[in-house]
């Protein structure tokens, strides 16, 4: 019997031909998806929207963005550094300008290798500020996290469902 499963779907674009595989798809929207998780934690840090940040806890109403997380971290392996950089106004701009990068970067599938280096040094540092993990002794959703990332960028993820095949994008390396 056959199957249409791998089957590839061919368009032109440019007058290049583009395979899409169905597999393509599931990455696309993967990748979509995680960026979703970035962009929704900078807005609903931004504007405390009342799903992990009260409004009264916004950074526009002069919350800081990384103070719950960090300064939950002072009994961990690493906490004093980390709830030492809690509250610092650098690091709530830096932390919030990767969300916003990062979550825009991976919905639009521009700068996807930009987007991956950085979200996944910003997952390997939530990940070792939460040490010893509660639940595993090494593995937890920050990593899986950070090796998709970095798998999304590995396959040109942004060229299908994003503007990674825009002439530009394809033309430049680090927009790709």
């Amino acid at each position: 019997m056959a199957t249409t499963v791998n089957r590839p779907v061919v368009r032109t674009h440019g007058g290049t031909a583009v395979v899409r595989r169905p597999a393509d798809y599931v990455w696309a929207l993967a990748r979509i998806a995680i960026g979703w998780i970035f962009l929704w934690a900078f807005l609903d840090k931004t504007f405390g929207l009342g799903f992990a940040t009260p409004a009264e806890r916004a950074w526009t109403a002069g919350g800081s963005p990384t103070t719950g997380f960090l300064k939950g971290t002072g009994e961990n392996a690493l906490g004093g550094l980390f709830s030492a950089l809690a509250g610092q106004p650098w690091v709530d701009w830096l932390f919030m300008t990767g969300l916003l990068g990062i979550g825009l970067a991976l919905v639009l599938g521009v700068g996807t290798r930009i987007a991956a280096a950085t979200g996944s040094l910003l997952m390997l540092l939530m990940w070792a500020a939460a040490l010893p993990l509660d639940t595993n002794p090494f593995m937890d959703e920050h990593l899986i996290y950070a090796i998709v990332i970095t798998g999304l960028a590995l396959t040109g993820a942004g060229s299908t469902l994003g503007l990674g095949n825009l002439p530009v994008v394809r033309r430049t390396g680090w927009l790709r």
